[in-house]
C-alpha cells in the first residue's frame, strides 16, 4: 500500500466519523482486526492514531488494506499481471500542522529567490514536479515502478522546456536525479513535500502518491499514466492524464520489465507532455 491508497481511503473516513462520530476511526483489516498507521492520516481529525487509542472508546476499522484495493480486480488478476477495475477515486484529504504551513512557505520564498537569481522576467507559474517512483529500485517493487516510469531522458527533456517559463520545484529523493538547473529542496519529507505541493500552482509527475494528494488539495496536475494503468481505473476527471492509447493497455505487468511499456515511454514525448501543461494553465 502506498500513499496514494492511504488518501484514496480518508475520503471514507470522514463519512464514517460523521456517521458515528463517538467511535474511534482506524484503517485496517476486519478480518484480523488489524490497523495500521500512515503519515498521510497524521493530524486528520476523522481517524485515530491505531498506536495510541483510548481503552473505553469504541473503535471502528474501515476494512482497506493490500488485498482490498477497489481499482484491482482480484479475480483476473494473475502471477504477473494486475487487472484493472474502472473506479472513480474521491479525493481524499490530508492536514497538514501550522509549522508544516509555514516551513512550505519558507521553501517557496527560498524557490522564488532561485528564479530571481537565475532569470531576468517573471515566472508564468509555480510547478512541483516529481520524476521518479521511490520505490522504483526497491527489490519488492522494483519490476513495477520501472514499468510505470516515462524514463529519465523524457524529464530531463522536459524539464529544459519548462524552465524557461515555469518556476519548477523538484521533490528530490535517494532514487530521483536531482537536476540542478530546478529549486530542490534539501531534507523534505513526503508531508513537507506535500505542504509545499499546496503551494504550488500545478503538480507534474508520474501517476502515484503525489497525484491523490493534488487531487485532495484540487490542485491542477498533469500525470504520466503510460501504459502500465489506465486513468479509468485510478484517475480524476479534473486532471490531465496522458495515456497511451494501445490494444496492449493498460498491461499491468509487474514480473518482468515490459517491451509494451517501453513503447509507451517512446511513443509520449516531451512536446506532447508541455502541450497538456499549457492546456491546463
Amino acid at each position: 500500500m502506498g500513499y496514494g491508497d492511504d488518501l484514496l481511503v480518508t475520503k471514507l473516513a470522514s463519512k464514517i466519523k460523521k456517521k458515528f462520530p463517538d467511535r474511534q476511526i482506524v484503517i485496517g483489516e476486519a478480518k484480523n482486526q488489524t490497523a495500521y498507521h500512515s503519515l498521510i492520516f497524521d493530524h486528520n481529525p476523522n481517524i485515530s492514531d491505531c498506536r495510541n487509542l483510548e481503552k473505553n472508546k469504541p473503535i471502528h476499522i474501515i476494512d482497506y488494506h493490500e488485498n482490498n484495493r477497489p481499482y484491482i480486480d482480484y479475480e483476473k488478476t494473475n502471477n504477473t499481471n494486475y487487472v484493472w477495475r474502472k473506479f472513480k477515486p474521491n479525493p481524499g484529504e490530508i492536514y497538514f500542522t501550522k509549522k508544516e504551513k509555514t516551513d512550505a512557505k519558507k521553501i517557496i520564498t527560498e524557490a522564488i529567490e532561485f528564479w530571481n537569481s537565475t532569470n531576468n522576467k517573471n515566472y508564468k507559474k509555480i510547478i512541483f514536479l516529481e520524476t521518479t517512483s521511490t520505490k522504483i529500485y526497491d527489490w519488492q517493487f522494483s519490476i513495477k515502478h520501472q514499468n510505470k516510469d516515462w524514463g529519465a531522458e523524457n524529464w530531463q527533456e522536459l524539464i529544459n522546456m519548462l524552465i524557461k517559463d515555469f518556476l519548477v520545484i523538484q521533490s528530490v529523493h535517494k532514487e530521483s536525479k536531482k537536476n540542478l538547473s530546478v529549486f530542490s529542496p534539501e531534507n523534505m519529507d513526503f508531508r513537507l513535500a506535500c505542504a509545499v505541493l499546496n503551494e504550488a500552482d500545478l503538480y507534474v509527475g508520474p501517476e502515484g502518491g503525489f497525484g491523490h494528494v493534488a487531487a485532495a488539495l484540487n490542485k491542477k496536475a498533469v500525470l504520466y499514466f503510460g501504459g502500465w494503468i489506465t486513468p479509468e481505473a485510478i484517475g480524476y476527471d479534473f486532471h490531465e492524464n496522458i495515456y497511451y492509447e494501445h490494444k496492449l493497455s493498460p498491461c499491468g505487468e509487474y514480473k518482468k520489465l515490459c517491451s509494451h511499456c517501453e513503447k509507451a515511454r517512446k511513443a509520449i514525448s516531451a512536446d506532447v507532455f508541455l502541450k497538456y501543461i499549457n492546456k491546463i494553465i
